[in-house]
């Protein structure tokens, strides 16, 4: 099996092997017969290894919705000393979404990507949060959080307490070693990596910057396909788990980071977190390719709604209502007939973080950039700028079939009304001028023909065509 980066030379890139399946129950071992056989917590387990559950869910949870894997330890991971608040803060992570964290606004906000640092940042210290909803303690609601670093992990792994990370890399490629294995991950794919689950994070290209959707309470699931039929959308075979690998040597001094209640804990201990020599279970890591979506679209009239481009959920306790979608904007074919094919104008009951991961966005003629973002919040009016517009309508009732190409968009959905930050508030990224994209649509209204129905006007059309 390959080698990992290491922090002095983070460049390797060849890829780890993997598992493939979305939910499934896996095993894997890095030595032969490190795994238990027949029960999961012997007196003396094989190789002379600690036994370790990790539970990402109640233990009574039904059957098809409990997670939990069992780890084959060097040393289990209580061995470290007591955690204290790191110093100095991290004072751009939030927990807890309330009057004395966050402002609510229903403006129509965008942000031009942001630089990566010139002085050494690591993901940790790299992260911060933009908005989101909700409280960590309460286990209910969301962050949504961006990137920008340069720097590899060194000596240190980081913990996640408060929630599932969904990590949208837009610029730089990512080695994540985790408890269960290895990922690498470059823009284009994502990761999901599960509450409590220790992780680092090499940067073998240096600057990187990304987007992050934190669940608090619940986790990411495929959506259900309904009429759809059994197959298209996100594929569970395209989903990549890690195989089990560990390194066993000593670490003195070696730091896990605890985010917990938005806040940051600092424990040490003398050996890598990363010494699970085999595991088996079904609470994992794991990445997917976006280029993989296999969309499905509109083949006559009308824009379909964004939903049908979900590629995972996290559920709230309303059925049929998400906590947070995670939803993209692949390549894909428009071939609807006299329809106007760029995303309608609408207001939603839902709130939306968009992001770029690169190319063009069709709602979006200029100022929406790869490593940018928007948010439109419940019921804020939002759809195609003015030049958007203007161009669609001028192609007339004849527009040919169209390939979207090179182009990698996402949203970020929640039902749970985002609180945000002060610090992307006050950003030099915030696109102040965002609104005057919309200033310039002007009427084209006519009040000729107005008694006749848009529908009855399409039937005609269609009629003369002989369709």
């Amino acid at each position: 099996m390959s080698e990992p980066p290491q922090n002095d030379a983070a460049a390797a890139t060849e890829e780890p092997e993997y598992q493939s399946g979305f939910g499934n129950h896996f095993s894997s071992e890095a030595r032969p017969g490190a795994l238990p056989r027949g029960q999961n917590s012997p007196l003396i387990c094989p190789l002379g290894l600690y036994a370790e559950q990790i539970s990402g869910t109640s233990f009574t949870a039904p059957r098809k919705h409990n997670q939990r894997s069992w780890l084959y330890r060097i040393k289990p991971s209580v061995t470290h000393k007591p955690f204290d608040r790191r110093v100095p803060r991290h004072d751009r992570l939030v927990g807890e979404f309330d009057r004395s964290t966050s402002s609510a606004t229903p403006t129509q906000l965008r942000w031009r990507p942001a630089d990566v640092p010139d002085s050494p940042v690591d993901f940790v210290d790299g992260l911060y949060t933009v908005c989101g909803a909700g409280s960590t303690f309460l286990r209910h609601g969301y962050a949504i959080h961006m990137y920008a670093a340069n720097k590899s992990m060194d000596n240190c792994a980081f913990c996640n307490a408060d929630g599932d990370f969904l990590i949208v890399p837009q610029q730089g490629r990512m080695w994540i070693t985790t408890e269960c294995g290895r990922l690498f991950v470059s823009p284009g794919e994502i990761v999901v990596l599960p509450q409590g689950l220790r992780f680092l994070v090499d940067l073998p290209d240096g600057p990187s910057r990304g987007y992050v959707a934190e669940v608090f309470g619940v986790h990411f699931q495929l959506p259900d396909l309904g009429p759809i039929g059994a197959n298209g959308l996100a594929a569970p075979r395209d989903f990549l788990v890690p195989t089990a690998w560990f390194e066993e040597k000593f670490h003195p001094g070696y730091t896990i980071v605890q985010k917990f209640g938005g806040e940051l804990f600092v424990a040490e201990q003398d050996f890598s977190p990363f010494n699970v020599v085999a595991w088996h279970g079904n609470y994992v890591p794991y990445k997917y390719d976006l280029n993989k979506f296999c969309p499905f679209n509109t083949v006559l009239i009308d824009h379909g709604d964004p939903s049908i481009n979900t590629v995972l959920t996290a559920p709230s306790d309303k059925p049929g209502i998400a906590l947070l979608d995670f939803v993209i904007f692949p390549p894909r074919w428009l071939v609807s007939e006299h329809t106007f094919r760029p995303p309608y104008y609408h207001r939603n009951c839902m709130s939306e973080f968009m992001g770029l991961i690169y190319g063009v966005y069709d709602a979006k003629a200029d100022g929406f950039l790869p490593g940018g973002a928007s948010l439109h919040s419940c019921m804020t009016p939002h759809g195609p700028d003015t030049k958007t517009f203007e161009a669609t309508i001028a192609h007339g009732m004849d527009a040919d079939p169209f390939r979207i190409k090179n182009t990698m968009a996402f949203m970020f959905e929640s039902y749970l009304i985002p609180r945000v930050c002060p610090w992307v508030l006050d950003s030099p990224y915030l696109d102040c001028d965002y609104y005057q994209c919309w200033i310039g649509l002007k009427s084209h209204f006519s009040g000729e023909g107005s008694d006749r129905t848009g529908g009855a006007q399409q039937d005609e059309i269609m009629a003369v065509k002989g369709d």
